[in-house]
């Protein structure tokens, strides 16, 4: 059993909503065939009339231009949907499909999560036009792109990599232009779909060009259950803002914060000396700037999305292998994915662009580490960095790891802003 405070909320939602995608139809009908991860990818392409051919990806996205006089100019112009009318099914074929276990299977025997990362991304775009899919069309107008992994939370520590899997999820709350998605991953054991985790996004819609925001179809809750999912996704959305608010980019540590950084720095003084630069590290620690790796990726274009630009799925990946290494460095044995919060996507990522990914042990609890990964491009012309993405891991291990020491005033800063990480990913 995996010993995290947060249990998977999948057995608690509704799964009476039994759809299934058909990519040759492009609606739903019964479960006469059982749709897979490439078959909700080969759909997204359809939907916004995206080429395979990266040669004609010019001429597929200038098409596109022609689609802005589809875009509404009030949101109050378009349907209300229900939960059930975005809520789809997608099953993952490992056991039943040997042939697929090579792409998913890591070191370990498991299921590698960087990849499960991806069909996450990938669903949870899929969902959100199918809540905005204009019936008299097969092109939709809008752009759908994932602003934010808001967290996920894994219940199982393995994933087996023979065993078939289920992705569900719906849209659960909409504002004007964006979506909160909730995903639940299942595997099938024993002949019964046990819950592996919980997945919510936040996916925002623009307009063809992908410049402006562009509205959204309204969200019509039905029942007592779907009206608490609508409300708790207003409840995560004053969360974010709140959190944003008290970021120590912003505001100063709290009192109590302040209290921990210096604690620390009294905890690493030498005592021989009368002397605040001689600085000597704690049994079992480790000094934070030794805790961290780095990585570059050249962005070619077989990892381009719908809209030619870097699948986030992808970055995802890329920062979740560097940050499972670093946590496995620092540990020195297996670490496993806790959770996954606070993903932003703060700037696109284009093809040709070199991606430098730092990843860093930040806060240490116990056998628990928080890892944040920095994302950034270079710009050859400016010669500027960009930051693209900040992600937060929280991995566990076996044993107690050492405890990360931070030495200098911005690694306290990051220091705590692990801590919180840490404490919201393990509060209920």
């Amino acid at each position: 059993m995996f010993l995290h405070p947060r249990l998977c909320a999948t057995y608690r939602f509704p799964l009476i909503m039994g759809r299934f995608l058909t990519s040759e139809t492009g609606g739903y009908q019964s479960k006469n065939t059982v749709p897979d991860m490439n078959e909700v990818r080969s759909r997204l392409r359809a939907i916004v009339g995206a080429s395979t051919n990266w040669r004609d990806h010019m001429e597929a996205m200038n098409a596109r231009k022609s689609l802005q006089n589809l875009l509404p100019k009030r949101q109050e112009d378009l349907p209300a949907r229900t939960m059930k009318d975005s809520y789809i099914e997608v099953i993952l074929p490992l056991g039943s499909q040997p042939q697929l276990r090579e792409k998913y299977l890591n070191m370990h025997n498991g299921v590698r999560f960087g990849r499960i990362l991806e069909d996450l991304d990938s669903l949870g775009v899929l969902i959100c036009y199918t809540h905005t899919k204009i019936q008299h069309t097969g092109t939709s107008p809008l752009s759908i792109v994932t602003a934010l992994v808001d967290k996920i939370d894994k219940c199982k520590k393995i994933i087996h990599p023979d065993c078939d899997i289920k992705f569900t999820g719906n849209v659960t709350w909409v504002g004007k232009s964006s979506m909160e998605v909730k995903m639940h991953m299942l595997q099938l054991l024993d002949g019964v779909y046990s819950p592996v985790l919980d997945a919510t996004f936040v996916m925002v819609a623009r307009d063809p060009e992908n410049k402006r925001a562009a509205f959204v179809n309204p969200l019509v809750p039905e029942g007592t259950e779907e009206e608490n999912l609508f409300k708790q996704g207003e409840l995560n959305k004053n969360r974010r803002v709140a959190f944003s608010t008290a970021s120590l980019l912003k505001m100063a540590p709290t009192a109590d914060e302040r209290n921990i950084v210096h604690d620390m720095f009294l905890d690493t003084l030498d005592t021989r000396t009368v002397s605040f630069r001689s600085r000597v590290l704690p049994p079992n620690s480790v000094w934070m700037e030794e805790a961290k790796l780095k990585g570059l990726q050249i962005c070619h274009p077989q990892e381009r999305n719908i809209f030619n630009r870097i699948f986030g799925g992808f970055l995802m990946r890329k920062a979740f292998e560097l940050g499972w290494a670093t946590a496995f460095t620092y540990s020195g044995s297996r670490p496993f994915v806790v959770a996954v919060d606070d993903i932003l996507f703060q700037r696109p990522v284009e093809i040709g662009s070199l991606l430098f990914l730092s990843s860093q042990v930040c806060y240490t609890e116990k056998n628990y580490m928080q890892v944040r990964v920095h994302s950034e491009i270079f710009d050859t012309t400016t010669r500027q960095h960009h930051t693209t993405n900040i992600f937060h891991f929280t991995f566990m291990t076996e044993n107690d790891v050492p405890q990360i020491v931070p030495k200098t005033y911005g690694e306290s800063m990051l220091y705590l802003d692990g801590k919180r990480h840490f404490e919201s990913s393990a509060s209920v």
